[in-house]
């Protein structure tokens, strides 16, 4: 239906900082790009405050409140496993957190005929079991360091089993199959590294801030990586 289809548009240009092309639009819905084109005519004729045009794409304006659409499969399915994962990788408070995640979103879907999340079987399962307490205490306070621009010292344990004291900026977490990675701006450096938790000796908060600087960012990092 259309309607349904004029729903769609505008969930998948929910939180774009660049447009979305037509073309890319029509092949996720499945239509045309003549009808993309006209989505978007009645969409603007009713008041939805897209910016774009043909051939350029299409974007939603800040601060537009777009209330949040029912779940299809696939993205439940998502969401369902996401927040298992966390809940098996995680600190005890991002893993309460996951758990009170979809404690929510299972609210929302079983007045839905579909399954409940509780029925969708997919599976997250910690494959080691030695990280415990000291990487997720890391894990925690590394979080709350990058969420609040916190500089660190750290000792650090690497590969060769050398011990090194660092002041670092961190700028990033990311989980792997079978460790948790930190990414930081090293002040000793002057470069961005890379830490694995598990070889952390100590971290606490210095106390000081940093400023996001250009360059020394985790989006800036992320550029480094070869595609």
């Amino acid at each position: 239906m259309r309607v349904v289809r004029l729903f769609q548009i505008l969930d998948r240009l929910r939180g774009l900082r660049t447009p979305k092309s037509a073309e890319d639009l029509a092949q996720e819905l499945g239509v045309s790009v003549r009808t993309i084109y006209r989505d978007m005519g009645v969409l603007q004729d009713l008041g939805a405050p897209i910016e774009g045009q043909a051939g350029v794409g299409y974007v939603l304006r800040k601060g537009f409140f777009l209330p949040p659409l029912m779940f299809d499969e696939d993205e439940m399915e998502a969401l369902v496993l996401g927040t298992r994962m966390v809940a098996t990788r995680a600190d005890p408070d991002l893993a309460e957190a996951g758990k009170r995640a979809a404690a929510k979103i299972a609210q929302v879907l079983r007045s839905d005929m579909r399954r409940a999340p509780d029925e969708v079987p997919l599976k997250a399962v910690l494959r080691r079991s030695d990280t415990a307490a000291g990487e997720a205490g890391a894990l925690r306070l590394l979080r709350h360091a990058i969420r609040n621009r916190r500089v660190i010292k750290a000792a650090y344990c690497d590969l060769q089993g050398q011990v090194s004291e660092r002041r670092l900026r961190p700028v990033g977490l990311t989980a792997f199959d079978l460790v948790w990675l930190l990414t930081a701006w090293c002040e000793e450096r002057q470069d961005f590294r890379n830490f694995r938790l598990e070889r952390f000796q100590s971290v606490a908060e210095t106390g000081d801030r940093f400023a996001p600087e250009p360059g020394k960012r985790f989006e800036d990092f992320l550029k480094l990586i070869p595609t």
